[in-house]
C-alpha cells in the first residue's frame, strides 16, 4: 500500500510490511449541515501532529519509538467504497487501522470492513455530542447523523456512547434508542459526574473499535467542530475513559472524525493529534 512522506508525526521510517499501526486520512464530507470543513480535517491533524512531543509524561516512555506507525496516502477516489477496501487489506495484514475524518458517516463503511474481514462480535465506543441513531436526516441514510444507526445494522454490534447531550424525536431517533437499550448504552454527559469508569468498561465486549467525534469534548476546548456543544468532556475525563477501556479491553481500531479546521486557530487540531498519539499509547504502548 502507498505511503506518504506528509505522514502523522512526521515519522518517515518503517514501511507498511513492518508496521504495526496504519493511520487513514480520509476526509470524506458528504452530509454536514450546519459547519464545514471536515475534508480538511485529516490535513490539518498530520500537520499539527508533527509538532507533538514523542516523550509522553505519563506513560513515560516514547509511544513512537514502541509502536512503529506509518500513515498512507490519501485514499483516491474518496468513497465509502474505496475506503472499505482499504481497510479490508490493512485488517488482512494484520495491522491497527486509526482512520481520520472526514465527517461521521466514515464510521459504518469502516465497520463493515471489519465484517467483511470476518470480525465477529464487537464493541463499538463512542464519543460524540449526539447520539447519531436516525434512520435518515434529511433523506439521507448514510448521514453523519444517522452513524451509529448504519452501524447496528450490522449483526454482533454493541454501542457504548459517551458524552451525549443531543437526541432527537425526529427521524424514529429516540424511539430506536428506547427499543435497543440491550444493544446501546448511554453515558449522559449531564451525569459524567456520576459516572463510573467500570461501568463504562461492563458494557464493551472484549474487543471495542474507538469512534471518537470530536465535539463530544466541549466546545470550550474543541470549537473547530459543525455543531459545537456546551457541557462535553474536559480533555482529562476523556483521557480517563481511553486509558481505562484500552487497560481492560483490545483495541481493534479507531476513528478520529469531524474536526472542521478554523482558519488562525491551530490549538483544536494539536488537540487531536495529541488525542490520537495518547490513545495508541494507552493501546498499543503498554509495557
Amino acid at each position: 500500500m502507498k505511503l506518504t512522506s506528509n505522514n502523522f508525526l512526521d515519522l518517515a521510517r518503517g514501511s507498511f510490511r513492518e508496521a504495526k499501526v496504519v493511520v487513514v486520512p480520509f476526509g470524506f464530507e458528504a452530509s454536514t449541515t450546519y459547519g464545514q470543513g471536515t475534508a480538511r480535517g485529516p490535513q490539518a491533524i498530520i500537520k499539527a501532529s508533527q509538532q507533538v512531543e514523542f516523550f509522553d509524561e505519563e506513560l513515560w516512555q516514547n509511544t513512537a519509538e514502541k509502536v512503529n506507525i506509518v500513515t498512507l496516502s490519501e485514499i483516491k477516489p474518496l468513497t465509502p467504497k474505496k475506503l472499505i477496501a482499504t481497510i479490508s487489506k490493512i485488517l488482512q495484514a494484520k495491522k491497527l487501522p486509526i482512520v481520520l475524518g472526514g465527517e461521521h458517516s466514515i464510521t459504518s463503511f469502516i465497520i463493515e470492513a471489519y465484517k467483511k474481514s470476518g470480525f465477529g462480535a464487537f464493541s463499538i465506543l463512542q464519543f460524540d455530542a449526539h447520539a447519531d441513531l436516525r434512520e435518515k436526516y434529511q433523506n439521507k441514510k448514510y448521514s453523519h447523523a444517522c452513524a451509529m444507526r448504519r452501524c447496528l445494522d450490522f449483526p454482533g454490534i454493541n454501542l457504548v456512547q459517551v458524552g451525549i447531550r443531543s437526541i432527537a424525536e425526529e427521524d424514529g431517533e429516540l424511539i430506536f434508542w428506547e427499543r435497543n437499550q440491550k444493544r446501546i448504552k448511554t453515558f449522559w454527559a449531564k451525569d459524567k459526574k456520576k459516572w463510573k469508569i467500570e461501568e463504562i468498561i461492563k458494557g464493551l465486549r472484549n474487543e471495542v473499535f474507538i469512534s471518537f467525534d470530536v465535539d463530544g469534548l466541549d466546545s470550550s476546548v474543541m470549537p473547530s467542530v459543525g455543531t459545537p456543544y456546551p457541557g462535553g468532556l474536559e480533555w482529562q475525563e476523556a483521557l480517563d475513559v481511553l486509558r481505562a477501556v484500552c487497560q481492560k479491553r483490545k483495541i481493534i481500531g479507531a476513528d478520529f472524525v469531524e474536526l472542521s479546521p478554523i482558519k488562525g486557530m491551530s490549538a483544536p487540531d494539536f488537540l487531536v493529534a495529541k488525542l490520537i498519539y495518547k490513545t495508541l499509547g494507552y493501546a498499543c504502548g503498554k509495557k
